[in-house]
């Protein structure tokens, strides 16, 4: 099993600021096999917090495995959804913004 705040940390430091100019939201995260985790990215950049955010633009849900796929770019996020791997609420169209927002190197 993957360390979640390993993968959020990872995420971070791929931070592309030009792909998220503009953009204001809330990416929550509701991980089957560890605490919850979001991420804030506002003004050109990013944080995140364990725990739950009140008014998150999009949630999704998956466990770390799957977090940790989609996120080194080993698993494809849209293949891991049609699967069932992951499930999106709110904004679903901005979740599949995030490998362009952390991108893989």
């Amino acid at each position: 099993m993957s360390n979640a705040k390993e993968i959020f940390d990872t995420m971070l430091t791929r931070f592309d600021s030009d792909a998220a100019s503009g953009l204001n939201a809330i990416f929550q995260f509701e991980l089957d096999d560890a605490d919850p985790y979001f991420v804030t990215i506002d003004e050109g950049s990013a944080v995140y917090e364990q725990g739950e955010h009140d008014d998150a633009t999009v949630t999704l849900s998956m466990d770390t495995d799957t977090l940790d796929e989609v996120m080194s770019g080993e698993f494809d996020g849209m293949q891991a959804f049609m699967q069932g791997k992951i499930r999106a609420d709110g904004d679903i169209m901005l979740a599949t913004k995030l490998t362009q927002i952390f991108p893989v190197p």
